[in-house]
């Protein structure tokens, strides 16, 4: 076994064993969500309150467009986003907003952790942008998602990762029985490097990986083939008890706002956003920031979540089903007090207000 999948392994017994820590004090999963709609969100936040966000390419954003000195209230940021670490991070109750995902709600749910998605954005065109890719390993045999029947497939449960490997196996008319799921961490470079050294025949490969697997081992037969599914919802996730308070759902509110207008200045600033984020932030090179940029294609954030909500129930019940767990009314993990906040941000910023 190789270090990096040694490592991984070991990623994945210390992930699985801080979630069973976690739920240990939350029992059994929840039955439902706290119903928060009828809370009143004050007109104005009060200056003195504070919040942590895990969203570090937003507090980038908001830095290089100079709008990170406007807030309107104290942010403490934290530099995690992403389901597991969000998710620990709420229980810990140590932060308030976090990027992340569709799937990480739907595993909170079913691990008793009580969340919202207050913030929805996707992408234009999203199967001509997706955001993974299915990388195949060299000499797999694999050339359409029918042939992935028998083959060893990399899978994190609980990511949007795992769930989009379910979700290409029902569209191949397969089901777990008809391959082998590997557990590993979908973190760094875990997923090519298994891909390279042929430990497991297909992984969901995303960002700057899609470009470089087939790269480094395209010469070996390494290769990414299209699942042609959408892939592309991102959100804007909180602990309920965090907008159950009236002055943090205010700042919660505000802050949408900032991070909808830094999504609109990321994808009319594609040179800026190169070279503050992808190269001097993230540390990549020019020529993997333009790639991301172009692969990334440009946002869509709706003032109406009924198809967002639509989609997200159609993945909560195949994850029931090929998991085991209770399937639910998906709409209880959206706070639809904020549905139109970001949507009505850019309206206001494009009419000049």
């Amino acid at each position: 076994m190789s270090a990096s999948l040694r490592a991984a392994l070991c990623a994945t017994v210390l992930i699985s064993a801080a979630l069973l820590a976690g739920c240990a004090d939350t029992g059994t999963a929840t039955a439902g969500s706290e119903n928060v709609a009828d809370l009143r969100i004050p007109e104005k936040v009060s200056p003195d309150t504070e919040i942590t966000v895990g969203s570090p390419e937003t507090q980038v954003a908001l830095k290089l467009s100079g709008q990170l000195d406007s807030l309107p209230f104290k942010v403490k940021w934290a530099n995690i986003s992403g389901g597991p670490q969000c998710s620990e991070a709420f229980r810990a109750r140590s932060l308030d907003i976090c990027s992340a995902a569709e799937i990480p709600s739907v595993h909170a749910h079913w691990t008793g952790l009580d969340t919202k998605l207050v913030a929805a954005e996707f992408r234009r065109d999203p199967l001509e942008h997706p955001v993974y890719e299915l990388g195949i390993a060299p000499g797999a045999g694999i050339d359409s998602l029918a042939d992935l029947r028998g083959k060893r497939i990399a899978y994190s449960p609980g990511q949007a990762q795992g769930a989009l490997v379910l979700r290409i196996l029902a569209k191949a008319g397969l089901t777990q029985q008809d391959v082998k799921l590997v557990e590993l961490p979908s973190t760094g470079d875990v997923y090519p490097t298994a891909l390279g050294s042929k430990q497991v025949d297909a992984a969901p490969l995303g960002s700057v990986n899609i470009k470089r697997y087939p790269a480094k081992y395209g010469k070996d037969g390494g290769k990414t083939i299209q699942h042609g599914l959408r892939d592309d919802p991102s959100h804007l996730w909180v602990p309920t008890e965090s907008v159950r308070d009236p002055q943090k759902a205010a700042a919660t509110r505000e802050f949408i706002r900032f991070w909808a207008r830094a999504q609109i200045w990321i994808d009319t600033h594609p040179e800026e956003w190169i070279e503050g984020y992808y190269v001097k932030d993230q540390g990549l090179s020019r020529a993997d920031g333009e790639y991301l940029v172009r692969q990334s294609g440009h946002p869509d954030i709706p003032a109406d979540w009924t198809s967002a909500i639509a989609r997200q129930q159609q993945t909560v019940d195949l994850l029931a089903k090929e998991t085991g767990e209770k399937a639910f009314d998906a709409e209880i993990l959206f706070d639809r007090r904020y549905e139109k906040v970001a949507a009505d941000a850019l309206t206001s910023t494009a009419g000049g207000s």
